[in-house]
């Protein structure tokens, strides 16, 4: 794969380095426990640094992670020792900025583990088997929500939408019967 981005995994921890969403691209942490030490040094190699505003980038035990703080989570996105920082970043940017419009800029733990499912379809459209699709945080958004499909206004709307469609089926069919 060397003219082909990828990435290695993409890790969403709480601020005790505890894991809220992860997902793993690449069979080099074989088992669950060589993740979990894997999640753990790259928590506490990265604790200490300030990464609210911009991305960080750090070289660590052979792989580039590119990180990012959103109140009490933390982003990260880790690649091989050859890939392109600027790459990296992008991934973590589209991917961050689509969490923070899914969940409508209220990036917590809470709001996080509440909405997990949209965050775990968020990682597929930004990386499929470690390459990367897309970086773009509206189109990604927007995949996940459903708006391209539908076009409703809203999450909500979309859900009274599919509500009312289900009612008048089930209307129709005991008419019918």
């Amino acid at each position: 794969m060397g003219s082909c981005p990828s990435v290695k995994n993409i890790l969403v921890l709480d601020s005790e380095g505890k894991r809220v969403a992860v997902k793993y691209y690449s069979d080099e942490w074989p088992s669950v426990s060589s993740k979990l030490a894997f999640e753990k040094s790259v928590f506490v190699k990265t604790q200490k640094t300030s990464a609210r505003t911009e991305a960080e980038v750090v070289m660590f035990d052979g792989y580039i992670i590119v990180y990012k703080f959103i109140q009490d989570l933390h982003f990260f996105v880790t690649g091989g020792d050859e890939e392109n920082e600027l790459i990296l970043a992008s991934v973590l940017q589209g991917f961050s900025d689509a969490v923070g419009l899914l969940l409508r800029n209220n990036v917590d733990k809470r709001t996080a583990l509440e909405n997990l499912d949209l965050i775990f379809l968020c990682l597929d459209e930004v990386v499929d088997g470690g390459i990367v699709l897309e970086t773009d945080a509206n189109l990604i958004a927007e995949k996940v929500s459903g708006h391209g499909l539908e076009g409703a206004g809203s999450f909500t709307e979309q859900t009274i939408s599919q509500a009312l469609a289900t009612a008048r089926e089930h209307f129709a069919r005991s008419l019918l019967k």
